[in-house]
């Protein structure tokens, strides 16, 4: 268990990091999604901060658990708020956030069976 715990979890880490520098760098891509669902563009450093915050938590859970839970259940509400968006504009394209909401809900399952 100790090993699909690690895994799922960088992975997830690796995720959401990935994502959040994107939104942090100021790349054409996040700005172009808050557009798309109608989120106003000075959000997305906000949404990018969120998900650093989301993957530093899941690596500080290694050493603090609880932190690691609360993280993972945090990216969930995020990636639940993300399909709330993409669903209020009538967007379908939702094969990046099924990656994202998959990955994160699953760090949460690994975190929760794991440590609890």
């Amino acid at each position: 268990m100790f090993a699909a715990y690690v895994t799922v979890t960088i992975v997830a880490a690796f995720f959401t990091a990935s994502a959040a520098v994107f939104y942090l760098i100021g790349h054409e891509y996040p700005k172009s999604q808050a557009d798309m669902k109608r989120i106003p563009r000075s959000w997305v450093p906000v949404l990018g901060l969120l998900l650093a915050a989301g993957s530093a938590g899941l690596l500080i859970g290694f050493a603090v658990p609880l932190i690691g839970t609360l993280a993972a259940a945090g990216l969930v509400l995020y990636f639940t708020g993300a399909l709330i968006a993409h669903l209020r504009v009538g967007s379908r394209n939702l094969v990046g956030w099924a990656v994202f909401f998959v990955t994160v809900v699953a760090a949460l399952a690994v975190n929760l069976s794991y440590h609890y």
